[in-house]
């Protein structure tokens, strides 16, 4: 359809008809125009999936069986992958789904920043490096816009924690949103193109982001030049005239009456009463309607030809057990206790109640309807096979129903809360002697814990990093009897390991690893799968060093200050010189890697101005095939302004056989050079003397060049 016809649509819609299309008629849906065709628009949430339907004015599951579908990763996992084919193939597969499933727009991905570990969806997010976030959420959202379904980033912006998500107010430095927490949505609107953009629930100076005239109008649209839907989340509009004026597309909510939302019957009274000048107005709601429209029509719901999707499709399950796998993260292998060799181990011991619970039905609006999971029991029982006695043992207590078999003993629960807490010790004591009894004679143990949906989940922040159910007592008993034990935490943030964490001389993390995880968490645990992880977020030992903590505030009250400005996560560890459990982007292999001469020259480009070419030599001198991530950091010698000691600023993920050595090359662009200056209001770029640093991680810099850049 042209922009012609377009117009023309427009013009023959009457008012009510526009602002039936600007709000929502239903809990994901809008209200189309059958006597001119158009349809409503759909939407679902999905960073992990399709959500399940609900009933259209009520949260009431549909309860049939048709909405079961695949279960993903969850964004923290696939940003650990360091792979931007993984995360452009689970793109490709949720839209595929979401079309699948009749939607026109999946509510993904999450992308904002991780200021501190205990932000409760922190497992929806892509980590704390905005270079990082960049890379994956670009491919993500192309693969999900293949299918004529709309990707939707979200939450826009500064949305970096759930206590009072709602109303709380941020204050950061124009520099630090600039250079930390809008360059992965800037990427995913210039070079990924997104069709939806979904606002914060929270205010920024003052201001609710959902209809903030500087962030949708000034720089979402007039500097990005973003040409498809903001969407409100839901329940984020506070004001029918602000939303009308300041670059809000579309109303979404949570509660059932539709035409008193903000941009329904209020704003059609507000018109005709005269508080706002109708000519103003009617042109305001014309653009809203003109890029709802306009994104139909490149989803071809207006011409009848667009892509059907499919969901559940077998030949996808090999994709999803490929990003689990290359999730998993191996944090310590001191003794090369892994992998364990499935022909020594007659009797094996699994312990952790997190070994045998499905993480899809919980987290918020993340929750899956999975047509399956694979918990890591299973994964290890199907991996085994016959030859091996799997004895079981919770080791915790939690009765909570995402348990596959929740762990209870059929006594009555108490139901005060002293004897609720009464109940936990006892069962924990119960269990916790089970297990080491267990672990005397068994051949290998592997404990399975972590964090659950209890603790990862919107609408809540975590109030410390420790792990529950009494699991540090666990782990230390159990390594006190077997020091051979493999823990194995299952979470979607960091946790604080500092009661057992010198004596653990194996450690494996994963994540909320979709369908596969199970599987895939065995398969690195045994040596089918040689781990290729790395963590996209600095592990602290505690919450109290982080530097949202240190410097700024978290949780803050009603104001929340980010004192701690552009230094998020291994900027200020490594600029404050503060170390961490385990730093931003490491993670082990069963193989040894080689990163030597790292070589760098300044090139002329017509469109960048200037660039570098970065080339360095990898070689795989272990026993095994592997895969290794090679990071580059940018640090300015003599800086004008403050700045971190070093940024991420280009990485590649390399697969090599064993005794095989590559050259590789990577191009760092102009923008690698840059921070935003205030006083211009634009990204500057000062001559001078850099150091490019390659490296394993963020604290293990294996060569080092230096480049002269002018101007």
């Amino acid at each position: 359809m042209t922009k012609d016809k377009i117009e023309k649509l427009i013009s023959q819609l009457t008012l009510q008809e526009k602002v039936d299309m600007i709000h929502g008629n239903g809990f994901f849906a809008t209200k189309g125009v059958e006597r001119l065709g158009i349809p409503p628009f759909r939407t679902s949430d999905g960073p992990r999936g399709v959500r399940k339907d609900f009933e259209n004015d009520a949260w009431k599951d549909i309860g049939l069986s048709y909405d079961a579908v695949s279960y993903l990763p969850c964004n923290t996992a696939l940003a650990a992958t360091w792979n931007r084919e993984l995360a452009y193939s689970m793109g490709k597969l949720l839209g595929k789904e979401a079309r699948g499933r009749g939607k026109d727009m999946i509510l993904a991905p999450g992308i904002n920043i991780m200021r501190s570990p205990l932000c409760g969806r922190s497992f929806e997010y892509m980590g704390e490096d905005p270079h990082l976030v960049s890379e994956m959420a670009v491919p993500l959202v192309q693969g999900i816009e293949e299918n004529d379904v709309a990707a939707c980033v979200k939450h826009f912006a500064v949305n970096n924690q759930e206590t009072r998500r709602f109303d709380v107010d941020v204050e950061v430095s124009e520099r630090a949103l600039r250079e930390i927490y809008l360059p992965g949505f800037e990427a995913a609107v210039r070079r990924g193109r997104t069709k939806g953009v979904m606002g914060a629930y929270n205010k920024l100076r003052g201001t609710h982001c959902c209809h903030h005239a500087h962030l949708l109008n000034d720089i979402l649209r007039g500097e990005w030049g973003f040409e498809g839907i903001t969407v409100s989340d839901w329940g984020g509009v506070h004001d029918t005239r602000e939303a009308l004026m300041n670059g809000l597309d579309m109303e979404m909510s949570g509660t059932s009456d539709f035409d008193a939302y903000y941009m329904a019957d209020p704003l059609v009274r507000m018109i005709e009463s005269g508080e706002v000048d109708g000519k103003t107005a009617v042109a305001r709601i014309d653009e809203k309607v003109r890029h709802i429209l306009q994104v139909m029509n490149r989803l071809h719901m207006l011409d009848g030809e667009r892509s059907a999707g499919s969901y559940n499709d077998y030949e996808d399950k090999a994709a999803l057990r490929q990003a689990a796998r290359e999730s998993v993260v191996l944090l310590k292998n001191d003794r090369g206790i892994l992998p364990l060799d499935p022909k020594k181990v007659k009797k094996l011991l699994v312990v952790g109640e997190n070994a045998n619970r499905a993480h899809a039905p919980g987290g918020g609006s993340a929750e899956i309807k999975a047509l399956y999971e694979i918990t890591p029991l299973m994964g290890i029982h199907m991996l085994l096979g016959g030859n091996t006695s799997v004895v079981y043992k919770p080791g915790y207590f939690n009765d909570d129903p995402g348990n596959i078999c929740a762990n209870t003993d059929g006594s009555e629960r108490g139901k005060t809360a002293e004897d609720k807490i009464r109940h936990q010790q006892e069962m924990n004591e119960k269990y916790l002697q089970e297990a080491l009894a267990a672990a005397a004679d068994a051949d290998a143990v592997i404990f399975v814990g972590g964090l659950t949906h209890d603790y990862d989940s919107e609408g809540q922040d975590r109030a410390d990093m420790k792990l529950p159910y009494g699991q540090d007592r666990l782990i230390t008993e159990l390594l006190k009897i077997r020091p051979d034990t493999v823990v194995a935490l299952v979470a979607g943030s960091p946790v604080d390991m500092r009661a057992w964490l010198d004596d653990a001389a194996s450690l494996v993390f994963s994540w909320y690893a979709g369908m596969e995880g199970g599987i895939a968490l065995a398969e690195v645990l045994f040596g089918k799968f040689n781990p290729s992880g790395r963590l996209p977020e600095t592990f602290p030992f505690t919450e109290a060093d982080c530097p949202a903590v240190v410097l700024g505030e978290f949780p803050g009250q009603d104001k929340v200050s980010y004192g701690e400005d552009i230094f998020v996560g291994y900027r200020y560890y490594d600029t404050y010189d503060v170390a961490p459990a385990f730093p931003f982007g490491y993670g082990l292999s069963y193989t040894d890697f080689v990163m030597t001469g790292i070589r760098a020259e300044v090139i002329e480009d017509t469109v960048l101005s200037k660039g570098v070419k970065v080339s360095f030599d990898i070689s795989n001198i272990g026993g095994q095939a592997g895969a290794a991530v090679a990071q580059i950091y940018v640090a300015d010698k003599y800086p004008r302004v403050r700045k971190a000691a070093k940024e991420l600023k280009a990485f590649e993920k390399i697969y090599l056989e064993a005794g095989e050595t590559r050259e590789v090359t990577i191009m760092l662009e102009r923008e690698a050079f840059t921070y935003y200056d205030e006083a211009s209001h634009s990204f500057v770029a000062d001559a001078g003397s850099y150091m490019l640093l390659l490296a394993k991680n963020a604290e293990e810099i294996v060569d080092v060049t230096e480049i002269e850049f002018t101007v």
